[in-house]
């Protein structure tokens, strides 16, 4: 198993929205934002090069959208999911498996592209991955969430006969070395990959925990659906990952790919930061 680092770009949220009930002179020295009071983030994606399998973990927002929508996100720098994959010589048709965190347009944005007039499948000979919670949850939104749940991101991919759903049992096995966990507090069913990789636990946090920045238990975004859950299973998250040693890998993170954890007199805190690729 080998895995690699894929930054799909970075884009822009508001911190006050990115950092909930935390006051902005906290946060802004964690990330300081414009004078718009925008953040930059990371959407950095996982590739897992598993035997015969190469799996693609979430895809970034693509760029099939319009002016309109990149002006308020503000899509920046120079990598592109495209030139992340070529950088260890893969293509999308190289792909085998897109698996979908969830259904949010910074996560699954990619997953479709425009041919012509038609949207379709950007990964051609891939299995898409999601649950039936989480699918029902994003094709019938609640009016709070409905704005990240774009149809033409989510509806194309079950039109291609490419999709398929994961049994929503925390800890099933995706692979040999890939297992599951569920959370809800974001948004229902979102699903966190737990890879065992050279004796070590890796968690693809997505958004549980965006940055490094939210590790403390009260940093909680204003998105989350479900914040007091969130804090629930955040706080298990980080005790269990602390005690054992686990790995985190960040999707938001601007600057940090991955930490490991340690508990000090004000809770649990990173404690080494390190890339995918050192370890």
């Amino acid at each position: 198993m080998k895995l690699y680092s894929i930054n799909s770009g970075y884009f822009k949220l508001d911190g006050g929205a990115m950092f909930g009930v935390v006051p902005k002179s906290i946060w802004t020295k964690l990330n300081p934002s414009d004078e718009n009071n925008m953040c930059n983030w990371a959407m950095r994606c996982m590739l897992i090069e598993d035997g015969n399998r190469l799996i693609l973990i979430d895809n970034g927002m693509g760029y099939k959208q319009d002016d309109k929508f990149f002006g308020y996100y503000f899509l920046n720098g120079d990598d592109t999911l495209e030139k992340s994959l070529a950088k260890y010589g893969f293509a999308k048709k190289d792909i085998t498996d897109v698996f979908l965190t969830h259904l949010h347009f910074d996560h699954c944005g990619g997953s479709i592209e425009r041919a012509g007039e038609k949207l379709v499948p950007a990964f051609a000979n891939a299995t898409y991955w999601s649950n039936e919670k989480h699918w029902e949850w994003a094709t019938h939104p609640n009016d709070r969430e409905k704005a990240s749940f774009l149809k033409e991101n989510i509806l194309p991919i079950k039109e291609s006969g490419q999709l398929k759903f994961i049994e929503t049992n925390d800890g099933i096995e995706f692979s040999q070395k890939i297992k599951i966990r569920f959370v809800s507090g974001h948004t229902e069913s979102m699903m966190l990959p737990q890879v065992q990789y050279k004796e070590k636990t890796i968690i693809y946090m997505a958004d549980l925990l965006p940055s490094v920045a939210h590790i403390p238990v009260p940093y909680i975004m204003a998105y989350d659906t479900r914040p007091l859950e969130t804090l629930k299973e955040k706080k298990q998250l980080i005790t269990e990952a602390q005690q054992n040693d686990y790995i985190l890998f960040f999707e938001h993170d601007p600057n940090i790919e991955c930490c490991n954890l340690q508990l000090t007199d004000r809770g649990v805190r990173s404690k080494e930061i390190f890339k995918l690729e050192e370890i």
